[in-house]
């Protein structure tokens, strides 16, 4: 196997092993942040017993979080060294304030919250979680703004030897649209999964009808709310930045929706089969003029297709393939969207429950409930795959190929490569096996435990 693909292979592996994390993260810290704020004001003791049992599932997700989110940043260095010599200059300058600022700021605080109890004036340590929340929040934004650059490139300007980009205008770097698109969408999508992961273990425990029904009632209650908005801000965050990428990344917008040619009212694929050899439908359903209206809110509106936007980009950056895989862009998209579809009912139904204080639920229904936790990470982690494939063949659109950006083969080789790959495989099966057993375990054992 060459250098390249085990780069991608590898690279792939961890970063969306480490975003399964990122979300939960987000969503949890806010939710617990909106917790103990309720116990601040009631002094119900009850919110307390809540924001324990809750922070304790936070602490463990974001210590395996920080471990898998180091790799990733070595891996730019080690498997991708043309690329991280090409963009150095700025997408360094994100991260580097993601490390120093958002992720010391969050760490820092994490450490006073959890040895502040009963230390700390109340109002002081409430405040300690919601910077907490919003120093997550923060790593989320810089790590988008470095990867929007890598989407819609802004705020550079090429060394005069044409061998890399150097930062012109940071202000537009971080008001780059791209970001803006990008990063309530994946704000949105923690808020869901931190929403689904309470929704789970709230309906597993009144399930089993534990001892602390009562309690997990006000989890779901909480939940029920927390996922419905955060799965209304997805589905409207989403839609815009689709409607972003058409002027961004059109390519992309075309292969997610296997359209060969330029339409005028362009139509919606409801179910394709890709033939990307041939560049045509092997069968397919479509809608007519939909994805026009989804694009410009209207049935009238032209979608550039993939065979001109091929020739388009042939013409604008040389001879080559521009087109992205066909069928995993375009079956990612109808995951996301999918599970989005269902977090949208799941939720719907839930919300439903808690307003008619229906807390009772069989053993079918509890266990449909229970997994729904996983419908936010198919979309996550579909989402991103489709970003990131969708945008092939490059790693910065329209300045650097994917291919040109790995670290040469004479530096570091396949069998190298395959060797770090089987071990990372090892190492966060370990970690995963051991996340899920400590999350399973302080899950199950309820809310008493936490204090």
């Amino acid at each position: 196997m060459d250098t390249l693909l085990l780069a991608r292979t590898q690279f792939a592996f961890t970063a969306i092993f480490h975003f399964f994390f990122v979300p939960l993260t987000v969503g949890l810290s806010i939710f617990t942040a909106i917790l103990e704020t309720v116990y601040l004001k009631t002094r119900n003791e009850k919110y307390k017993h809540l924001v324990k049992f809750w922070g304790n599932l936070f602490l463990i997700n974001f210590a395996v979080g920080v471990v898998t989110g180091i790799v990733m940043e070595f891996q730019l260095g080690m498997n991708w060294s043309t690329y991280a010599k090409f963009v150095g200059d700025i997408f360094g300058v994100p991260l580097a304030i993601e490390a120093l600022l958002a992720f010391f700021v969050e760490s820092t605080f994490i450490g006073i919250w959890v040895f502040g109890w009963n230390k700390l004036p109340k109002a002081l340590h409430a405040a300690s979680i919601w910077i907490v929340a919003l120093g997550s929040t923060l790593s989320a934004f810089w790590i988008l703004a470095a990867n929007s650059f890598m989407q819609s490139p802004v705020g550079y300007k090429m060394a005069m030897n044409g061998s890399r980009v150097e930062m012109s205008d940071f202000l537009t770097l971080i008001f780059n649209t791209y970001v803006w698109r990008q990063f309530p969408h994946v704000l949105a999508g923690g808020i869901v999964t931190g929403g689904f992961f309470v929704i789970a273990i709230s309906a597993w425990h009144l399930m089993k009808n534990t001892k602390e029904k009562n309690d997990f009632e006000t989890s779901i209650k909480f939940a029920a709310i927390y996922a419905f908005i955060g799965t209304i801000l997805v589905i409207l965050s989403g839609h815009a930045q689709m409607q972003n990428l058409l002027k961004t990344q059109p390519m992309k917008a075309a292969a997610a929706e296997a359209l060969w040619n330029t339409e005028n009212p362009a139509s919606f694929s409801i179910f394709t089969i890709p033939d990307e050899k041939s560049l045509k439908d092997v069968f397919a359903i479509r809608l007519p003029g939909m994805l026009s209206f989804l694009a410009y809110n209207t049935f009238d509106g032209e979608i550039k297709g993939i065979k001109e936007l091929q020739k388009t980009y042939q013409q604008q950056y040389g001879s080559g393939n521009y087109i992205p895989s066909i069928t995993a862009t375009y079956w990612s998209f109808r995951f996301m969207i999918g599970a989005g579809t269902l977090m949208l009912i799941t939720s719907l139904f839930t919300l439903y429950r808690v307003i008619r204080k229906k807390y009772t639920f069989s053993p079918l229904l509890g266990t449909l409930m229970f997994w729904s936790f996983l419908l936010p990470y198919i979309a996550n982690s579909s989402g991103w795959i489709l970003a990131e494939i969708g945008r092939q063949p490059w790693i910065v659109f329209g300045l650097l190929k994917t291919e040109n950006g790995v670290t040469p083969s004479s530096i570091v080789n396949s069998s190298e490569l395959a060797f770090s790959l089987i071990v990372f495989l090892l190492i966060y099966g370990i970690l995963i096996i051991t996340d899920i057993f400590l999350m399973k375990k302080y899950a199950i054992a309820g809310i008493q435990t936490s204090e």
